[in-house]
């Protein structure tokens, strides 16, 4: 009997043994398959857009950016404001297709007298009641070569006339003091070629054309401004489009005339690219928004047959004033590019509409914006003051007695779709209060 307690114990140690064994293997199994799994999870085609998105982020220094809104399957998509958003799936999450817009106020515009043709990267001057419009993409392989007016008075068009032979069609840097247009470089003819280092000033009130001294390189897009008696020109890439650059030149200029026979080279910009607003307000140089890259000619194509590129927009905003350095300021709402001459001062405020955001991480379409951003130069604070009738970028903007106007550039698909598609001739408005 003794010995029979004894054997039955002994089977019982050994039965619980046996199962311990059993317990710890399939706890190893089961823990060797789930690193199996996140490591072909991390290592598989699905990481992808992580990866793309990732790639684009500016280095830790640089301003915050807004780059998309994932949310879960049972949650709802709160920056999808349609009513049948797209959806695209990614790593179990659901992504908005029109996820980049920013909430904001409805915003009543009144359609006014369409421009005589569509443009895309043309440029605008606004000389009190008037509107200057040069240039710019008439279709890919078709640019305009002529300026055309536009009266805020009496919401008329005309006074056409033609540019220098010389000039370049797109892509233009451009300021005014009043009286003289002063007109730097750009994209000479369609598709993507390259950049030239042409300079010319217009005298508005003769529609006389003079050349001034080219720069000392040719530049894209470059951010241009007149402060302190100098014709300021900063970043824009480079004569292939793409390649982001960061010098700073300026030139003494006086009356639609240089005082100097070359221009100086000053501070370099922080950081490069083109596509961005620039603006001189109590008395110091602001340089708004842009982005680094741009679409290149394809190799060896005899048209210069636009190819698509990695571009990276930014917020970044910076200021040079007395102390001769390169200051940040708050960066805006999200990121903003294709506002070169798409914003206006208003009420000691700097008013930005529309433009270009970060690509679609899923689809890699281009994204445009719908915002009105508002940056008011007493509290250097950003605000969404409404909406545009639809997204839009490169638009040509104007402001008188209260109104705000924009036209041209290229809109979106619809509200479900935020990827360019149609170029504009079309003039709005809308009465701004704040």
């Amino acid at each position: 009997m003794r010995f029979g307690r004894q054997n039955q114990n002994h089977h019982k140690h050994s039965s619980s043994s046996l199962n311990l064994v059993i317990l710890i293997s399939l706890l190893f199994f089961v823990g060797a398959v789930v690193v199996a799994d996140l490591f072909w999870a991390s290592s598989s085609s699905s990481s992808a857009a992580f990866r793309y998105v990732s790639a684009n982020w500016p280095p830790l220094q640089q301003s915050p950016r807004l780059q998309f809104d994932y949310v879960n399957r049972s949650s709802h998509v709160p920056q999808a404001k349609t009513k049948n958003p797209k959806i695209y799936e990614a790593q179990g999450r659901v992504l908005s297709a029109t996820f980049a817009d920013l909430e904001a106020p409805e915003t009543q515009w009144e359609k006014m007298a369409e421009a005589p043709v569509p443009r895309l990267d043309g440029a605008a001057i606004q000389i009190k009641d008037l509107l200057f419009v040069f240039a710019g993409y008439g279709t890919i392989n078709y640019v305009h070569s002529h300026v055309d007016i536009y009266n805020f008075t009496d919401n008329t068009w005309g006074g056409r006339f033609d540019m220098p032979k010389e000039m370049a069609h797109s892509h233009l840097g451009m300021v005014t003091d009043g009286r003289y247009i002063y007109i730097v470089n750009g994209q000479y003819g369609p598709q993507c070629r390259g950049a030239t280092s042409n300079t010319f000033v217009l005298d508005t009130e003769t529609k006389q054309w003079a050349d001034l001294p080219p720069l000392p390189v040719p530049r894209y897009a470059p951010a241009t401004q007149l402060w302190r008696g100098r014709l300021h020109v900063m970043g824009g890439s480079g004569v292939n489009r793409y390649t982001p650059e960061v010098d700073h030149w300026s030139l003494a200029v006086k009356d639609g005339k240089e005082l100097e026979k070359e221009w100086r080279s000053e501070i370099p910009i922080p950081r490069g690219g083109p596509h961005r607003a620039c603006i001189v307000v109590d008395d110091r140089l602001m340089v708004i928004g842009g982005q680094e890259g741009d679409f290149m000619a394809k190799p060896g194509s005899p048209i210069f047959k636009c190819s698509r590129r990695l571009e990276v927009v930014y917020a970044d905003v910076y200021v040079l004033d007395d102390d001769m350095k390169w200051k940040s300021l708050p960066p805006m709402p999200k990121p903003d590019s294709h506002i070169e001459f798409a914003w206006a001062l208003v009420n000691h405020s700097i008013v930005i509409v529309g433009g270009t955001t970060d690509k679609h991480p899923v689809t890699k379409k281009m994204i445009l914006n719908r915002e009105i951003f508002r940056f008011d130069l007493d509290t250097l604070k950003w605000s969404v003051i409404g909406k545009l009738p639809f997204r839009v970028k490169t638009t040509l903007v104007g402001y008188r007695n209260g109104w705000l106007y924009f036209t041209s550039g290229q809109r979106d698909r619809g509200p479900d779709d935020p990827a360019p598609r149609k170029v504009l001739g079309e003039m709005w408005r809308t009465k701004l209060s704040f």
